[in-house]
């Protein structure tokens, strides 16, 4: 993806001032990013991220009207990011059986930090939409907010790769949910891997979350 010019395009309806348009907007994504990780959603404000980037409160309600915007922006970031490195990596494979395990490992696989976008660290982004994205849809304002098309970005995902599911299988008839069950599967993994390893099989230096689900897809598939 280094060598690969990407604009990240995110629904209008999720900011009031683009944050890509300034250094100011790009400081708020960055350190939010970073101050949610580090303290939780909950604790997060935008109070204390003006004072960690120096700049008024104000200043980021030009941008976003409230955290759970914010969280929704942050969110939207990642799957589109997600969408393009699927695409990337699958634009020169016709097999679809091969594009369904690549798109498999990139919706699976612990996240490498992409340089191409300088302001965002994916990896941490990573770690706030594993602990911290179902905040953005369990929320009583959720269907307004999906006829604005704030979910838009994960459900484009969702659709890309269910269509590589039907293509090898037509007859298929849950491939939405076989491919969000991988995706929400795949985070709880990854969250119970670092906080609560009772619940998970993950080994350090294996990829037994992208090796579980690839197997639970295809044996779902033979069915």
């Amino acid at each position: 993806m280094k060598n690969l010019q990407i604009q990240i395009q995110i629904n209008q309806e999720l900011y009031s001032k683009n944050p890509d348009s300034s250094n100011l907007g790009r400081k708020i994504i960055s350190n939010s990013i970073e101050m949610i990780n580090n303290m939780g959603f909950e604790s997060f404000t935008f109070k204390k991220l003006g004072q960690k980037i120096g700049s008024p409160e104000s200043s980021i309600y030009r941008y976003f009207s409230n955290k759970h915007i914010l969280l929704m922006y942050l969110t939207s970031w990642y799957w589109t990011w997600t969408e393009y490195q699927i695409v990337f990596a699958c634009s020169n494979i016709s097999e679809p059986r091969d594009r369904l395990i690549r798109s498999i490992e990139i919706l699976t696989r612990p996240v490498l930090e992409d340089n191409t976008i300088t302001y965002v660290n994916e990896v941490l982004l990573s770690e706030v939409i594993y602990s911290e994205s179902i905040k953005a849809y369990h929320t009583t304002n959720v269907d307004e907010e999906n006829k604005r098309g704030c979910f838009k970005a994960y459900k484009s995902v969702v659709q890309r790769v269910s269509e590589i599911v039907t293509e090898i299988e037509p007859s298929f008839a849950y491939p939405h949910m076989l491919i969000s069950t991988v995706i929400e599967g795949a985070h709880h993994q990854k969250y119970f891997a670092e906080h609560l390893p009772a619940l998970t099989n993950k080994k350090d230096g294996e990829d037994t979350i992208t090796d579980f689900y690839t197997k639970l897809v295809f044996n779902f598939l033979k069915k």
